[in-house]
């Protein structure tokens, strides 16, 4: 098998995805028309497809049913949460409040992102998990030709925020699911391209770059970014343009799906 063209696919799941999904991001059903679209016509010369599955339980640090203000009531999707909140008594964590604090300090010191309470979204088991009926059905023809797409769970652990694909926010000592994976990088190392896309371009797929520049910068210089197949959170963009900055200034490849020829 050739090491040459490998696919690199963020979080394209019904949550994400679809129109009816808990955290729909605007433009995403149209991204994996796409992107489906080009895997089907050039699935010959795809030597690897590697998904990624956002994964979460309930309870998770970033769902409402963690919080609770002093009446009892959860905090709507999309509040702020911040360390001073918590200190104020404003907002109260539920589950493991040690833990829950010092996740707020450590991500406060790191800067990249608020903690946002977002819907509950992408829970183990349900139909939010799932694929995007599109993708899917393009994967299991590709892998019908005799190839096997790799699928990476990330997310399960519920005291820390998993954006990027590589690692959690806040990787926890005692948590492998949450530290570095080096597997990962390692196996999308063996190929010459790798090309980038899901959902959200303004967290997942902006954190999974930065983690990649910042831990495996052999791999960064191998993306390629398919600018028209992933879609910002609605009025979050601004979050992960600054990543997107640096990547050009490292000279990382970007492109639209259209002008991508694999040979």
């Amino acid at each position: 098998m050739k090491n040459q063209h490998a696919f690199l696919i963020i979080d394209a799941q019904y949550d994400f995805c679809h129109p009816n999904g808990a955290l729909y991001v605007p433009g995403a059903e149209k991204d994996m028309e796409r992107l489906s679209r080009f895997i089907s016509a050039n699935a010959p010369k795809i030597d690897h497809i590697c998904i990624t599955l956002d994964s979460h339980p309930v309870n998770d640090i970033s769902h409402p049913s963690f919080w609770q203000d002093k009446n009892g009531k959860f905090p709507a999707p999309f509040t702020q949460i911040t360390l001073a909140d918590v200190q104020g008594g404003q907002w109260t964590p539920r589950f493991f409040p040690k833990e829950a604090i010092k996740y707020l300090e450590e991500l406060e010191k790191q800067g990249q992102f608020p903690h946002l309470i977002w819907p509950e979204h992408c829970l183990i088991g349900s139909k939010g998990n799932a694929l995007d009926d599109q993708l899917m059905t393009a994967l299991v023809d590709w892998t019908r030709q005799g190839k096997y797409y790799q699928a990476v769970t990330k997310g399960t652990y519920p005291l820390t925020e998993h954006f990027g694909i590589f690692m959690a926010q806040i990787p926890v000592a005692d948590r492998p699911e949450t530290q570095l994976n080096q597997s990962l990088i390692k196996t999308l190392e063996n190929y010459q391209n790798v090309y980038v896309a899901g959902e959200a371009k303004s967290h997942c797929v902006a954190t999974s770059i930065k983690q990649a520049l910042d831990y495996a910068p052999g791999l960064a210089n191998k993306m390629v970014i398919i600018e028209d197949c992933m879609s910002d959170v609605p009025n979050l963009g601004h979050l992960g343009q600054p990543i997107y900055e640096e990547a050009k200034k490292r000279n990382i490849r970007f492109a639209r799906i259209q002008d991508i020829t694999l040979n």
